[in-house]
């Protein structure tokens, strides 16, 4: 369930910020408009119209072009030496296209031997078109070698980059051909679609593979005391929330009628509830596996300490050691209904957490049959359903949760939000004002929930009204002053309002203040530094990120942002090329 009391629209507020970082890492700015492709780079090539003008040596095969050239030669000697070093690049064309390559070679290495120094432009097309007959031998290495010495002699070849990116891809030298790749995109102005879908894809391959190591092998990472609180706090239904009774405290409090058996302390169980109570949540795992492990404890508390264990492996993004815990629960016939309705809500999440929705929803309607008048079912059902762009499914479960729980004020607001939603996606003008009623009412009737504050606020975004949302956003953090997430929120704002970079920093170092573990506010600071050049300070917050990932997936999108931001540092360094700043930043 995301963000604690913030489930469903962490993602929803950051559309449409220039915060623009398309698929997962590179600037796609301008994509509307497409460029003819690298033919404009050929030097008097016969363009192939059927494959990629890429794969093909630059240059003429017929020896007519002397003319054309612009050269400025001190002596007769150097003329005649470059017009030999052309002549046997054409040469080179000629075999290149006739399939023998290894002649083709040689005849481009004795240009590059022949050619005058003063020709560092056409130097470094021999050596690119010398990688292109290495290329179609598939011989990586040399291709590497020869294009990394075109583009030494023209740090601006996008064609020789373009292949020395596929060089490094076939040699899985995956960063150098983000890095590669990354530069074209950039020399291109981002025009060139296929070029940006090929970084596209490097870049998911990154992340997946380093999420696919780090995830394995990781350290489960405790959220911090406030996430957790936020967390809890998103369940009305939930008997493993419910607060301790004095007895409780001071026994065990068995619960199985006729059950006369003595405990002289409490059980492992209630102990890891009074440290939940008490904020103590680095005991919590261990106090229910003493309950779960224990021979001798009361048999009535096996299915709660279950339960709140693989709760706390879910918050640590320890899937692996919570989803056991949650299926033993939900396979307990003899459990109480809720705390196995409780299990399918937290297992379903996982199922959406690792996009299996299929299985996801096979959970709530699970969770339906055991246990009908459990209104938590329904209002995480229907944020499920939000994600799964399912509004009247979603709509009809937080009527039901509404209607066995009326003062639910969480399930009011995100029932007008989705209203909102609806309406305004169909530009319906009239259920649009409607529903920004509808808010104005909540507010009046639950006027301590942020969660109303913080939906309008963006209801009241999308239509344009920044001033207004930011006033909102103000009176949710007057009421829950320590929700890192709503500052991340309303710095957010201070980008797509006024693109007040200054003001959206001090925003989100402000969230890190109240939590330095809100992965959330990570990612975003992450992602703006990322924009204000500041290379090194982004990598660092999208490590931390990348520790508090939730599942791999998130990990996999994080370690793809940190990538991408990687090779802008090392392109900026090595050519002094930098993304153009999207959205005044």
């Amino acid at each position: 369930s995301g963000e604690g009391s913030w489930p469903t629209w962490k993602i929803a507020l950051a559309v449409g910020v220039p915060v623009v970082i398309a698929g997962v890492g590179i600037y796609y700015l301008r994509t509307g408009s497409k460029t003819k492709t690298q033919d404009l780079l050929l030097e008097d090539a016969e363009k192939p119209t059927a494959k990629d003008a890429r794969s093909e040596p630059e240059g003429s095969s017929s020896p007519n072009r002397s003319s054309q050239l612009s050269v400025n030669v001190s002596s007769e000697n150097a003329s005649s030496k470059f017009q030999e070093a052309q002549d046997l690049k054409n040469e080179g064309n000629r075999l290149f296209k006739q399939g023998k390559y290894e002649e083709a070679i040689e005849k481009y290495s004795e240009a590059i031997a022949v050619c005058p120094d003063n020709h560092n432009t056409e130097k470094s097309t021999y050596h690119q078109n010398k990688a292109a007959a290495m290329e179609k031998m598939e011989r990586w290495g040399d291709v590497v070698y020869e294009c990394t010495a075109a583009i030494n002699l023209n740090q601006r070849y996008v064609k020789a980059l373009h292949r020395r990116s596929k060089a490094y891809e076939r040699l899985d030298q995956k960063e150098n051909c983000l890095e590669d790749i990354t530069t074209v995109c950039i020399l291109e102005g981002f025009q060139n679609n296929s070029t940006m879908m090929y970084a596209d894809s490097i870049l998911k391959q990154i992340g997946k593979e380093k999420a696919e190591k780090k995830y394995k092998n990781r350290k489960p990472m405790m959220p911090s005391p406030i996430f957790i609180k936020q967390y809890f706090a998103s369940f009305n239904d939930d008997l493993i929330s419910a607060v301790l009774t004095e007895e409780q405290r001071s026994s065990a409090d068995n619960r199985w009628v006729g059950l006369s058996v003595k405990v002289s302390q409490p059980s492992g169980y209630i102990r890891a509830k009074i440290a939940l109570e008490d904020g103590n949540y680095s005991t919590v795992i261990q106090e229910c596996s003493a309950e779960i492990n224990s021979s001798d404890a009361a048999p009535s508390y096996l299915p709660d300490a279950l339960l709140l264990r693989g709760t706390f492996y879910l918050l640590s993004g320890n899937s692996d050691e919570a989803k056991p815990d949650l299926d033993r629960v939900i396979d307990m016939k003899q459990a109480h209904p809720k705390l196995r309705a409780n299990a399918l809500i937290k297992r379903g999440s996982m199922s959406m957490q690792l996009q299996k929705p299929e299985d996801a929803e096979t959970d709530f309607e699970l969770a339906v049959q055991i246990d009908q008048e459990n209104c938590d079912v329904f209002h995480h059902r229907g944020q499920l359903n939000i994600l799964l762009d399912k509004v009247d499914l979603a709509l009809a479960d937080f009527d039901k949760c509404i209607a066995l729980n009326p003062n639910f004020a969480m399930a009011h607001a995100q029932r007008c939000y989705t209203m909102y939603r609806q309406s305004h996606s169909k530009k319906d003008v009239v259920k649009t004002e409607e529903a920004m009623n509808k808010f104005n009412d909540i507010i009046s009737q639950y006027p301590h929930c942020s969660e109303t504050y913080g939906l309008y606020a963006q209801a009241q975004t999308d239509c344009g009204n920044f001033e207004k949302a930011d006033s909102l956003f103000q009176d949710a953090i007057k009421i829950e002053p320590d929700n890192a997430t709503l500052f991340v929120h309303r710095g957010l704002l201070a980008l797509q309002w006024k693109q007040d970079v200054e003001k959206a920093v001090s925003l989100i170092s402000k969230a890190l203040e109240i939590d330095e573990k809100c992965d959330f506010a990570h990612e975003t600071m992450g992602t703006i530094e990322v924009q204000r050049g500041n290379l090194e300070k982004a990598c660092k917050h999208f490590a931390v990120s990348i520790d508090f990932a939730k599942s791999e997936l998130e990990m996999a999108h994080l370690y793809a942002l940190q990538a991408a931001a990687l090779a802008q540092g090392n392109i900026a360094k090595k050519y002094g090329l930098r993304p153009p700043m999207p959205g005044g930043i």
